[in-house]
């Protein structure tokens, strides 16, 4: 389980054959292979530690799901360790458990702050409320407004200068999953009718 709190922003140092090899340092403190990490908001296990890398495997469903396959070496993602039993939550619940992508379709000034606004299949859009949850590419947001094929969140500042979000053009791919709690509201709704 995950907040959606980015802890530090990595780099992709390799693709080798069914995975990929991450750089960095504050996500890897007190890690040890088995672990769970959260790459882009893909829950994923270390199954190798080398210093300041480690490796993680991309199995096909995970490649079909998410923007993983489109990385290329020294592209930045968004990393975050598992939350500790009696740990601080932040953001919202999230699992790591990517339901699909959506792509970037503008970015508007808004003061400090930037409005982007993504496109989503309308599957996804079902689950994505006004002023309710998402998680972008692992990070934790408010989403603004929405309609029947798209929705829109607001980056703060620290949020640009602290997650792979504020480099993102239009166009650009990201993993999205949605609250956790409507579909399984959805999913009990058959049971109580």
């Amino acid at each position: 389980m995950f907040t959606g709190i980015v802890e530090e922003v990595g780099r992709v140092c390799g693709s080798p054959a069914g995975g990929l090899e991450i750089e960095a340092s504050v996500a890897l403190d007190g890690a040890r292979p088995g672990d769970s990490i959260c790459i882009n908001g893909v829950c994923l296990t270390i199954t190798q530690l080398a210093g300041n890398r480690f490796r993680v495997d991309t199995v096909p469903e995970t490649l079909r799901r998410t923007n993983l396959g489109d990385l290329s070496t020294g592209d930045a993602v968004n990393l975050e360790r598992a939350i500790p039993a009696g740990g601080r939550m932040g953001g919202h619940f999230v699992q790591g458990h990517i339901e699909g992508t959506a792509m970037v379709q503008g970015i508007e000034p808004d003061g400090d702050a930037q409005i982007v606004h993504f496109r989503a299949d309308p599957e996804l859009m079902r689950y994505i409320v006004q002023k309710g949850f998402v998680a972008i590419d692992g990070v934790s947001l408010t989403v603004v407004s929405r309609d029947s094929h798209s929705f829109a969140i607001t980056l703060i500042p620290y949020t640009r200068e602290h997650t792979n979000l504020g480099s993102r053009h239009f166009g650009d791919r990201v993993n999205i999953e949605t609250d956790i709690l409507a579909k399984y509201v959805e999913s009990l709704l058959p049971a109580v009718r």
